[in-house]
C-alpha cells in the first residue's frame, strides 16, 4: 500500500544545502495503523509531505495505493489529495464561519459534488465519530478534541485508502489525545485502510501495530508494539536511537 525507494530531499537554508531525507526506504503492504516516529529534525514531517503529495522528492520513488506519486504535476497531486489521500494536521484548519457539518462537506462542495449525498455522508461520519449532536455547531463551540474529530471526518469524506496524521494531538489534553489515538486505530481496522501517524510521542505510537523509527533522515529500525505500553515503546525507542 505504501513504498518508498531511496528517497532523498534537501532544502537550501542560508545559501547552504541541508539534507532532510538521506535515502529513505519503506514498505507497508497491508492495511492497518502504523507510526513513523522521530524527534524534531529527524525528517518525519518532510517525509509526510512527500507521502501525501504535498511536495516532491529530489530523487527516489514513492508509490501509494498502487500509484506512483513522486513525479505528479501540481494539478495531478491536488486531485490525488482531494480524492485518494486523507490528511490530518496538528492545527485543525477548520473554517470558523462554517458548522462542523459544513466543514466536513467542504472538499466535496469545492469539487462540485451533489449536496444530497454529501450531506448523508457527512452525517454518517460525524455520527461515527461521536459528533452527531454537534453537527450544527461552529468550531468555537467545540472542544479541541471535537474539532480534531471534525478534521478527521473531513479527511475521510471521499473514503481514501490512506490517511496521514501529522502530530494530530499536539494541541489536545491527555484524555482527548488517548481518545483520538484509539479512534484512528478503529478507523484503520473498520475500513481496512492504511493509517499512518507521524509523531514523537511514545504514548501515541504505542497504539499502532508497528513503528518505523526515523533518525537523521533515514529509517533506523522497526518496533513491533505487541505487548508494549507507552513506557515499553519509549524504552525500545531510546535503545534504537542510542545504538551505534
Amino acid at each position: 500500500m505504501l513504498r518508498c525507494v531511496n528517497v532523498h530531499k534537501s532544502y537550501v537554508l542560508g545559501g547552504r544545502k541541508v539534507p532532510a531525507l538521506r535515502g529513505v526506504d519503506l514498505s507497508i503492504s497491508e492495511p492497518g495503523y502504523y507510526a513513523i516516529m522521530g524527534q524534531s529534525g529527524s525528517g518525519k514531517s518532510t517525509l509526510l509531505h512527500l507521502l501525501a503529495a504535498l511536495d516532491r522528492p529530489d530523487s527516489g520513488e514513492i508509490y501509494l495505493a498502487g500509484r506512483a506519486i513522486h513525479a505528479l504535476t501540481e494539478r495531478e497531486a491536488t486531485l490525488r489529495r482531494r480524492r485518494e489521500i486523507g490528511i490530518v494536521f496538528q492545527q485543525f484548519n477548520l473554517i470558523p464561519t462554517l458548522t462542523a457539518r459544513e466543514n466536513v462537506e467542504l472538499p466535496g462542495s469545492l469539487a462540485g459534488d451533489d449536496p444530497g449525498p454529501l450531506g448523508k455522508r457527512s452525517r454518517e461520519l460525524l455520527d461515527r465519530l461521536g459528533l452527531g449532536d454537534r453537527a450544527d455547531h461552529r468550531p468555537d463551540a467545540l472542544s479541541g478534541g471535537e474539532q480534531q474529530r471534525v478534521a478527521i471526518a473531513r479527511a475521510l469524506l471521499f473514503s481514501p485508502p490512506v490517511l496521514f496524521a501529522d502530530e494530530p494531538t499536539g494541541n489536545l489534553d491527555s484524555a482527548s489525545s488517548h481518545k483520538l489515538w484509539s479512534v484512528l486505530g478503529e478507523i484503520a481496522s473498520e475500513r481496512q485502510m492504511l493509517v499512518v501517524l507521524v509523531t514523537h510521542e511514545p504514548a501515541a505510537a504505542s497504539h499502532c501495530r508497528k513503528i518505523f523509527v526515523l533518525q537523521d533522515g533515514r529509517f533506523k529500525t522497526t518496533i513491533e508494539t505487541e505487548g508494549l505500553d507507552a513506557s515499553g515503546v519509549a524504552a525500545r525507542y531510546q535503545q534504537s536511537v542510542g545504538a551505534a
